[in-house]
Formats: structure tokens, sequence, C-alpha cells
């Protein structure tokens, strides 16, 4: 949008440092990158501290967190008339002449994310001083194309949010569908036969130690590419070579499920089925099973997904220095019911047609966020 004139951003903001001297019963709110402002992300504790150095914001005004504006934690208030925020925070008004949503979608861009990391400055973390923004650079169109620009980001934004819910509850209904149909894990309220992961598999292996390296012969899945509810994420895929008296240890194939067996203790032990037509290698962070034919991996990997497992998951395992580790004995020494092979299949009948729906509004997503990434860079360069 070169056509438009180019200003400081300075000019066209004014800082404010009303503080809630009197401790007014004002809400406590957080700026987040996904959530915008929210009152969610504090606790009870917070709520009852000494809130008269906390700043005011009023409707319309923004608020950012200096250390993590990098990563898009900016936000204007716009249904609430007034909220207050950690005096780490920095508040601005904006002039009539700039729209909110227009500077909001600026600073969400990928130019105005390159100015914020490129000015950042800290020792320990980023931070970024008001100061620092106000000399940020900002192409501004009459207000009535501002309003236009951020009308078509809203609609596009619109779209990308409805494809997420949309998908968080097909993922949901899948995990319900398993609890009605199998019973809660634990309980076993349905009196199914039980055995051990161990009974139920032909093989359990460790991948590889061996580092990625570039244009390698096979892709190379790491424990990143295992996502918390139980799929496979492709997006940041290494490559890795590796010599063939090793691969059949370390090489998944379709049908295989894999076990993250070192991680946070929040995130280990995330499991997903390998689906994929093509064959690729796993690391060493990640154990390979193979099963009998009495448990569908599609099963095995939802019974290890449900909440329960979870919870029992960072119950057996052993922490260490930011990370914690569950072996493959004690993986196998886990107990899980066995339901008929028929509900089973029915099940997996289910996932299936549930993917089929996944993957339709994925692909719209896709669209959508490509056509955003497009937008943001035509309208904010």
């Amino acid at each position: 949008m070169s056509k438009w004139e180019t200003v400081r951003l300075g000019d066209y903001i004014q800082e404010y440092s009303e503080r809630n001297k009197d401790d007014s019963e004002i809400p406590v709110y957080s700026v987040t990158n996904s959530n915008g402002f929210c009152a969610e992300y504090f606790s009870k504790e917070v709520a009852s501290k000494d809130k008269t150095t906390y700043k005011i914001v009023k409707n319309g005004y923004f608020a950012y967190n200096p250390s993590r504006i990098n990563v898009g934690s900016v936000d204007w208030l716009r249904e609430e008339e007034t909220v207050i925020v950690s005096p780490l925070y920095n508040v601005f008004s904006v002039k009539s002449d700039l729209y909110q949503q227009y500077l909001y979608y600026y600073l969400k861009s990928p130019v105005g994310l390159y100015y914020i990391k490129e000015l950042a400055t800290g020792s320990v973390r980023d931070n970024l001083k008001l100061s620092t923004l106000a000399e940020f650079s900002i192409s501004l169109p009459p207000l009535e194309i501002q309003k236009q620009i951020a009308s078509t980001l809203d609609k596009v934004t619109h779209t990308i949010d409805i494809c997420n819910q949309i998908i968080e509850k097909l993922d949901l209904l899948v995990k319900a569908r398993f609890v009605e149909i199998f019973g809660e894990p634990i309980l076993n309220q349905k009196g199914w036969k039980m055995a051990t992961i161990g009974d139920i598999v032909t093989e359990v292996k460790y991948g590889t130690s061996r580092p990625a390296v570039d244009g390698g012969k096979y892709p190379y899945l790491r424990m990143n590419n295992l996502t918390y509810d139980g799929q496979l994420d492709l997006t940041d895929l290494k490559r890795i070579d590796i010599p063939e008296n090793e691969i059949v240890k370390c090489i998944v194939r379709k049908g295989d499920v894999l076990f993250n067996r070192t991680n946070s203790v929040e995130l280990v032990g995330k499991t997903c089925v390998f689906n994929e037509n093509e064959d690729m290698v796993i690391a060493g962070y990640i154990i390979r099973v193979r099963l009998k034919p009495v448990m569908l991996p599609i099963v095995l990997s939802c019974f290890m997904n449900t909440d329960a497992l979870k919870k029992k998951l960072k119950n057996i395992a052993k922490g260490a220095v930011n990370q914690a580790n569950i072996n493959a004995q004690e993986l196998q020494r886990i107990e899980i019911y066995i339901p008929p092979i028929e509900l089973q299949e029915q099940f997996a009948d289910f996932v299936e047609q549930t993917d089929k729906s996944k993957s339709a509004v994925k692909q719209v997503l896709e669209k959508a966020e490509t056509l955003k990434k497009a937008l943001m860079q035509e309208y904010f360069r």
C-alpha cells in the first residue's frame, strides 16, 4: 500500500499511565497472543493482591506486555469500559484518525512483528519500550480505507476461527464417542477383559539417536511431530540418513503407534497412529509400538490420549531437570481393557468419517490462512 502516506506511529499514539490508586474493584486482565484481552488467565490469588499500582486501560485503548509483544501479545479493549493490567504493561491511546483495528492488524502483520523483533532489546528476553514503538513507520490510508481493510481481515480471521472451532469440536466428539462405546479407561464399567499393553504388542522399539541431516533419504519424526491431542504434525519435518543394517529398528510404517517417551512432565506420553504411506524414521525419544490383532491402533492411541491416561502417565513419569521419562518397560506395564474387535472396528469407522470431515475443514482453513497472510503482506509493507 505504498500509495498511502507513511507516518511515524508516535504522532498518532499517546502513553496512558493512570494507576488504580484508590484500589477500585476493577477487573484484572491480561493480554495473550491467542485471546487478546482476557480475565481467565489470572488466578484467584492474583485477584486478591494489592492492585493500587496496576495500570488502567479504558475502552479503545491498547495494552501490551513489553516482553511478550514479540509473539503477538497486544490488543485493544473492545467490550469492557475499564480494566486494569499489570504495572509491567504499556498502555496507550490512539488518535481519532488512526483506526484501532487497523493498527492492531499492523502490529500482528509480518512487517510489524519484524520491526518488533528487530528493535526490542533486553539481556534476558526482548523488551519493546513504548518510546521504541513510537518510532515505527506505518502506512496510513484515509480512515474509511483503514476500516475497509480491517473489515476484510476481520472476515478472513472469523473464517479461520470458525474452522479451528469445528476441528476442536470434532476432536472432542471422537473422545466422547470413545468413552460412550468403551467406557472410562480406568474404571472399566463395561467389564471388558483386562490386559497390559505388553500383552497386546508384537514389538516395542526405540528410535535412533542419529542426528538429522540436510537432504537425508528419510523423513525424520521427532517428539515435536506428535501433538498433545494425538495427531501427527508434519509441518516441521527434518531428514535423516540411516545405514541399511539399522533401518529395520527405527523405521515406521502405516499402522504403527508412536509414543513420546521423553518430554516435559506435561507432554510426556503423547501418542498417535502413523497413517502415512511414506516410510519415516523415528528419533530416540519416540517408541514404536506394533500390535497383535486383538487391538486396533486407533483404539490404543485414543485410550492413551484420554484425560485419565494422561494423568496416569504424569504419575508414572520419572522427572529430571526440565524433562520426564517413561521407558518401554513402564509403558508395557500399563493396564488396558480389550473390547470386542467388532466394537473397535465400529469406533475406527467413526474416526475415519470424522477425519474426512476434519480434512475438508482443514482445506478451508489452509486457504483462509493463506489469504490472510497475502492480505497482510499487501496492506502492510
